[in-house]
């Protein structure tokens, strides 16, 4: 039941993130769902930077809201990254 909710929650967060982002993401469902799977990870991560208890190199899942932000991360340096590649006709 653990591998559904945190599809769930992936897609939650991908979808959240899309729609605070500004601009067009051209993604389908499923990448918005892996979008918010990683974001969940770079969420975890950003969060045991400012919590003293858990260490910055495990891997984990965390909250919604830090999936969100983790998401947007992951949306800001993707569309960062595929700037350069745009070919103009």
């Amino acid at each position: 039941m653990s591998i559904i909710w945190f599809i769930v929650v992936g897609l939650v967060a991908g979808l959240l993130a899309r729609a605070l982002l500004p601009g067009r993401q051209s993604m389908g469902l499923v990448a918005t769902m892996l979008l918010g799977i990683v974001g969940s990870f770079v969420g975890g991560f950003i969060g045991s930077l400012f919590s003293p208890s858990r260490s910055v190199l495990d891997l984990h899942a965390s909250g919604l809201i830090m999936s969100v932000v983790g998401s947007i991360v992951v949306l800001l340096l993707v569309g960062w990254a595929g700037r350069g590649r745009r070919i103009h006709a």
